[in-house]
């Protein structure tokens, strides 16, 4: 009868048996995808068009775009329509290259717009944030009716607001001033709060219930845990509201008239009707849009994910 002896204990362990990797085949393309993608691509260039018609625009002469209107490139390339927006042109320099010779005081208009786009944007992220939770988590009467009421206000237009709020200003003497122009939307939206709402009613109890046996009260609840939770739709909510407040137009037309008060907006049109006898100057008016929309675009651009998962997330309840 065979004895078995066992292996030496050095021997080595066969290495495991791999199969051999099964070629990647790439998969071809279906005429529906590459149409998507062609669809795709044609929207985005009919989007950026616009904004590189103005690029184009602005490092062009005046002189040289009225004979040359079509063509795709900058004509007689030149920084002169935005040396007239940052006031580094004389009124000699800029009666020469076909501008109006006035001065823009460009510094005065875009602070006017950052004041108020921030005041906007604090007050109504707070005063929106604490009516969304007492929709969303406080128990209370008629809670239900009171809020669909609420989101009535988004069936009614804009401009029905207008007199009414122009006339309060007004008894206010709030006329001509920045916090008149910020007031009318400085607290609170029905947007703002339907928005945050939704994310409040996603929030589980279980986190509130725990601080009610800990013995903190509902104020203390919301600034101290409900909201930090939701950082990221009020950031989001920041910045659709930052953006709404810089490019408002009708409301601050109504309510200022003096460099004091003018928001960028107002002053674009503004510097549009000071009209030289030669003609529009297109090529300043190109460079201070781009220059006003240059600072929205590029916050839109860093938070747009954002913004997106935010607005999808908040709309699954």
């Amino acid at each position: 009868m065979a004895v078995l002896t066992p292996a030496p204990a050095d021997t080595p362990a066969p290495a495991p048996v791999t199969p051999p990797a099964k070629p990647v085949r790439r998969r071809r393309p279906s005429p529906g995808r590459i149409v998507a993608w062609a669809v795709m691509v044609a929207i985005v260039l009919i989007t950026l068009l616009p904004f590189y018609w103005i690029a184009r625009t602005a490092l062009s002469s005046n002189a040289a775009l009225a004979t040359d209107p079509a063509n795709p490139l900058p004509v007689d390339f030149g920084w002169g329509g935005f040396e007239r927006v940052f006031g580094l042109q004389s009124t000699k320099e800029a009666l020469a290259q076909g501008g109006a010779g006035g001065s823009l005081n460009f510094w005065r208009y875009l602070f006017n717009s950052t004041v108020v786009a921030t005041l906007v944007t604090v007050c109504q992220l707070m005063f929106s944030a604490m009516a969304a939770y007492a929709f969303a988590r406080l128990r209370w009467r008629g809670r239900d009716r009171v809020f669909g009421l609420f989101l009535a206000g988004l069936m009614v237009p804009t401009i029905f607001t207008l007199l009414p709020n122009f006339i309060l200003i007004k008894e206010l003497g709030l006329v001509d001033t920045l916090l008149g122009i910020a007031l009318p939307t400085m607290f609170m939206t029905p947007f703002a709060v339907f928005f945050l709402r939704q994310f409040f009613m996603n929030l589980p109890r279980e986190l509130e219930e725990a601080a009610l046996l800990d013995g903190a009260g509902k104020v203390r609840i919301f600034f101290r845990l409900s909201l930090p939770m939701a950082s990221a739709p009020m950031a989001t909510l920041g910045v659709l509201t930052y953006i709404t407040a810089w490019n408002d137009y009708f409301w601050p037309l109504m309510v200022s008239y003096s460099d004091s008060s003018r928001v960028l907006t107002v002053a674009l049109s503004i510097f549009r009707s000071q009209t030289p006898q030669t003609g529009t100057d297109w090529a300043g008016l190109m460079a201070a849009t781009l220059v006003a929309a240059l600072p929205m675009l590029v916050l839109f651009g860093v938070f747009a994910r954002r913004i997106v998962n935010s607005i999808g997330f908040s709309g699954l309840k």
